[in-house]
């Protein structure tokens, strides 16, 4: 059984490059320092990360979550 203890620290994995898996909420919600609920109303409301399902499944491909923390970051300075 998969556990959080079994895979790697999910914002280290950005940090160091793309990882060989898809992230979950549980895994933005811990790169972001957010409550997983405000990941699901990013979903609803459209304004987070872009994610994907795979079946009943939630998923985040590390290059679009690092394309739209890249994004932000260049609205913020814009602003």
């Amino acid at each position: 059984m998969d556990t959080a203890l079994d895979r790697p620290d999910a914002r280290a994995i950005l940090r160091s490059g793309l990882p060989d898996r898809y992230l979950t909420p549980d895994d933005i919600a811990e790169i972001f320092e957010v409550p997983k609920e405000t990941v699901y109303q990013w979903r609803k409301k459209r304004i987070g990360p872009p994610g994907f399902r795979i079946g009943k499944h939630l998923r985040y491909d590390p290059a679009d979550v690092r394309a739209y923390v890249t994004q932000r970051k260049a609205a913020d300075a814009a602003a």
